[in-house]
Order: C-alpha cells, then structure tokens, then sequence
C-alpha cells in the first residue's frame, strides 16, 4: 500500500535527445549514411527518467533532488519534469549534460555528448535535507558528474529516513553504507570488482557479487543482466536468480532506471529485498517491452488505459513484424488446462504468418463463460505457460466476453481458431472484415479438450 511519504531520487539530472530518421543511402565522401526527415524527441535523462519512470508507476509522491545550472538546456529539462515529479534544485554550473542519439528506425547511428564531464554544486538547500528525512525510500541514480562524491549529499543521505536504493556509475561515488541494495549491470561489476573467475556466468557474476558486497559494506547487490534477468546476492550462501520475461524488441536504454525505480517503490511500500528485486525484473521487461525510453511519456499515470492486459512486448512484437512487411496471426480461447489439441492449434496458427498473438479471457470471463468453477488456472499462470512455448510471440489477457475489442485494437492479418466451426462464419469473423482481415479454422485434434479432462477426473 502506497502513502504519502515520498519516494526521493538524488542524482544526475540529464537531457536526453533523439534525432530519429531514415537513412536509404550512403554520403559520397564517406562510408556513413545519410539520415533524413529527422524529427526530434526530448525526453528527461539519468535520475530524472528515473524519477519519471517512478512517478508512472505509483500514487505515491516522488521528489528529485539534482543539480541544476541556469541555461537553455536546464529549462528544457524542468518543462519536461513539470507536473511529473517535485524538483529540488542544487545550484550548479558546468552546463547541463545533454545526450543527443542520432537513430533510424530502432538502431542508434551514434550519439553526440555535451556538457562538462562533472558538475560544480552549490550549497544543498534545506528542503533537500528535510525531504531525505522523510523519504519512504531512496534511490541514487548516479551518471558520474560528482553529485555523489558530494560531502553534503553523502551526508544527507546517511540520514535518509528510508531504505537506499543505489544504481551506481564507474565514474561515481562508492554507495555509501547504509546503502539497502546497490544494482550495477554486468559490466560496471566486472569493472568494480574484477575477481579470478572469468566470463559472465552466474558463477563469476555471483563473485563480484559477493566481492562488491565486501568492498561496499552494503547489504545486497543485484547484478541486472539484460535478458538474462538479475542476480542477488546478501554476500554468502546461494544467491537468487530472478529470470527476466522474454521481450521482443524494445529500446533497452532507460531499463536499468526503471529496474532501479520499481526496486525503489516496492522498499518504500514494504517488500523485502528480494521481492523487490523479483518485481524490478519484471518491470524493467515491460518497459522494454513498451517501447523503453523513447516511450518514457507513454506510461504517465492519467494516461486512458485500454481495458486489456498486455504482457511485455505485444505492441513492440506486432510493430517489428509490420515494419518488416509480415503477418500478424491471433488466436484465442481459455486455455485452462493446456493440453495437446491447444498445442496442435498454436503451433498450427504460428506457421500462418510470422509471429502469434494469444489472448486469453481473463478469470472472471472465464467464470462467466464456463461456470463458477473454473478457470482450474489462474490468467497468470496461464499467460506464462503459452508464454514459454516456442510458437507464440505474445499473450494478452482480456475481461469481456469475447475477443472484439481486443482484435478491434491488435488488429491481426489473421485470426485462427481451432474446432469444429469449419463451413460455418466465426463469430470474430465481422470485426476483421472492418481492416480486411482474414478468420479461418484450423483442425482440432479430436479427443482432447479442458471440460472432458475434468470430467474424466470426477468419475
């Protein structure tokens, strides 16, 4: 349960730009292409997409503390920030940092770095002190321009009033020691902390785990891995392996933020460490899976949100195989109790075009659909089954009574279902015609269905 302590995040403040193109050919004096119709995103950077992306995800207030100079790119940075999150400024100078990534499509060309390596701050201001005291929690998001090496914000973070949370830089602060849980990526803990066994097995990382943990004197650390997901370590006995949900595409930039912020937001509410770090997993997934940074204003909290669940990656899975000139195939059902007439189906769905989209009728459809005993399996449990077959791409959970709205907002090329409807019109069949889509039966493997197993179990 949220309240209404704050969620305090200290660190580096930074303007982040995308130049996003097309690129169809080559400069003349020079192997690099040519990129046109160039339109431009701004977006907040370092801790301030940290604190927006906390901000997305609760009711609880959330406070950035960051230095500030007074130039052009510092105004654009606070209009962006405005009404998202409550800034506290430390004066500073040495100009804001901007990073400026020149994209086609979903691949960076390069990026263009400007502002001095590190900041000359000011005095901490008083609120700064007071809004630490009385922090839920905190969350040093640290991009190495000195914020962190600071005597004056060291100092009021050791009398934080809630559990740190510390996602540190080569070129930053040591954590300091009061610090609950450090989240280093791979390469900044082999960097930190080198230590005889090599390569980036869970072996080694587990290692420099527990090295950190004694070069710190912290409480944990969980190294984030990408898509291998996290490792925890307390520092001895067997570290925890958090797996990350597969995602398909996605911009990765900003995912150690948002795997840093949910860690933060679920200390404040309560969770133990490994909770918290079991749902910063499953967080920095779906913000991948949504789109990562570039989608940052996507997930505002007064954002309408469509009455459908989508697991991570739905929306970048469909666009990838668009772009590419692809078929998008759906299908859909209850799918309690998998067995292997769903099975045929899927795989059958899957070879009609280039990726499948499941979508599944939530609990409550279910009850209404199949009666107040079923489903047998949670929509959870159930997305993560079809999840982990090989032939499907993507699940979505929907609350009504029939698949309508949410193909009404897919819009799949094809929507394949299995059983005895063959000669006869699928009920789904009207709502593809309305963008030319195509409804058509797959066989059914005869003899297999959820209500005869559990009939057979009763007698």
């Amino acid at each position: 349960m949220t309240g209404s302590r704050p969620l305090v995040v200290v660190g580096d403040a930074l303007l982040d730009v995308d130049l996003v193109g097309t690129a169809s050919r080559l400069t003349p004096d020079a192997p690099v292409p040519v990129v046109e119709d160039v339109e431009t995103r701004e977006r907040p950077g370092g801790a301030a997409l940290a604190a927006v992306i906390a901000a997305a995800q609760t009711s609880r207030p959330v406070v950035l503390i960051a230095p500030m100079d007074d130039d052009d790119g510092a105004d654009r940075l606070r209009a962006l920030l405005a009404g998202r999150v409550r800034l506290v400024e430390i004066p500073a100078t040495g100009g804001t940092a901007v990073k400026q990534r020149v994209r086609v499509g979903d691949h960076s060309v390069v990026r263009i770095d400007s502002g001095a390596p590190t900041a000359t701050l000011g005095a901490l201001p008083d609120e700064a002190r007071s809004v630490l005291r009385d922090a839920a929690a905190v969350l040093v998001a640290d991009y190495g321009r000195g914020t962190t090496a600071s005597p004056q914000v060291r100092e009021a973070l050791a009398d934080a009033g809630g559990p740190i949370v510390w996602d540190p830089h080569p070129r930053g602060a040591d954590p300091v020691p009061s610090t609950r849980l450090v989240t280093p990526n791979g390469a900044e803990a082999a960097r930190v902390a080198p230590v005889d066994a090599a390569g980036d097995g869970l072996a080694a990382v587990g290692a420099r785990a527990e090295a950190l943990i004694r070069h710190w004197g912290v409480g944990a650390v969980s190294v984030t891995l990408g898509s291998r997901g996290a490792l925890l370590s307390y520092g001895e006995g067997a570290p925890m392996v958090v797996p990350a949900v597969p995602v398909t595409g996605g911009d990765p930039c900003g995912a150690g933020d948002s795997f840093a912020a949910a860690a933060a937001l679920l200390l404040a509410d309560g969770a133990v460490t490994g909770e918290a770090v079991a749902g910063a997993v499953a967080a920095a997934s779906a913000f991948v899976g949504r789109g990562g940074a570039a989608a940052w204003d996507a997930t505002r909290r007064d954002a309408p949100a469509p009455n459908v669940i989508a697991e991570p990656g739905v929306d970048s899975v469909i666009a990838r195989v668009r772009a590419a000139g692809g078929t998008v195939v759906a299908t859909g059902g209850c799918f309690d109790l998998i067995h292997p007439g769903h099975v045929a189906t899927l795989r059958a769905a899957r070879g009609l075009g280039d990726c499948l989209v499941v979508c599944i009728n939530s609990d409550d459809s279910v009850r209404r659909l199949k009666g107040p005993s079923r489903p047998l399996v949670t929509a959870a449990d159930r997305a993560r089954v079809l999840e982990a077959l090989e032939f499907v791409d993507a699940v979505v959970v929907f609350e009504e009574d029939t698949p309508a709205e949410v193909l009404d907002r897919l819009r799949p090329d094809v929507w394949a279902k299995g059983g005895d409807y063959a000669g006869a019109d699928l009920p789904e069949a009207a709502v593809l015609r309305t963008w030319g889509g195509q409804a058509v039966v797959l066989p059914y493997l005869d003899g297999h269905s959820t209500t005869a197993l559990v009939e057979r179990s009763r007698t």
